[in-house]
């Protein structure tokens, strides 16, 4: 009886194996470079959120001086609040007011760091912190009141108010300011790569000053 070996022709070849070895590495690197990209961008959309939050926080902490500007309880006649309250300046300003018995004066500015500060004077004693970091510009206009009615003035007339009716700090002279709107802009930390052509971000807010425009 003659005997016939059968080989079983299933399994892989080397070519076959070569094959699926390639697609897999293209594969695994597109896989890849989809994961870098998304990180990428959640890390410019993290420093973008930070900056939006840390530009409004430090806006909030200016606006919240505005709104105490020349504030005094009269309980204590040693503690007289100077005329005129808020002192204007290039790209800066001064408020003082009355709080817990003392005189505060506040003024904030833009140093050469592109930081946000904020120097609370007491007592002579004076204490400066940095608010912002990576600050573009601290722009200011003035609300300004020259018949004395408690409100701001309509400048235009055109019977409402306008950024118009702003006047910059060169202008405000011995006029009475009665509101101030402040313009603070920001950008994300520079050091990364994937956030040097971000745009940077900017707030915008106006404000009345109460306790001038109430006292005539």
């Amino acid at each position: 009886m003659e005997t016939h070996k059968r080989f079983d022709s299933k399994g892989i070849t080397l070519i076959e194996l070569l094959v699926v070895l390639v697609i897999c590495t293209i594969l695994i690197g597109g896989i890849y470079r989809l994961f870098v990209s998304q990180s990428r961008a959640y890390t410019v959309q993290d420093q973008v959120v930070e900056v939006q939050q840390n530009t409004r926080a430090a806006m909030e902490i200016l606006l919240r001086d505005l709104r105490m500007t020349g504030f005094d309880n009269d309980r204590t006649a040693t503690v007289i609040v100077p005329e005129p309250p808020l002192v204007p300046e290039d790209h800066a300003f001064t408020v003082m007011y009355e709080q817990n018995d003392a005189l505060r004066q506040v003024r904030y500015w833009v140093d050469g760091g592109a930081r946000l500060l904020r120097q609370e004077t007491i007592n002579g004693v004076s204490n400066t912190e940095a608010l912002l970091e990576n600050v573009s510009a601290l722009n200011l206009s003035y609300g300004t009141d020259e018949n004395e009615d408690g409100v701001m003035d309509d400048r235009d007339g055109d019977q409402m108010l306008s950024l118009n009716d702003w006047v910059p700090q060169a202008a405000v002279g011995t006029r009475r300011v009665v509101a101030v709107r402040a313009s603070l802009t920001a950008r994300p930390n520079q050091v990364n790569q994937d956030l040097q052509n971000m745009a940077p971000r900017t707030l915008v807010s106006a404000i009345t000053l109460r306790n001038l425009s109430m006292t005539r």
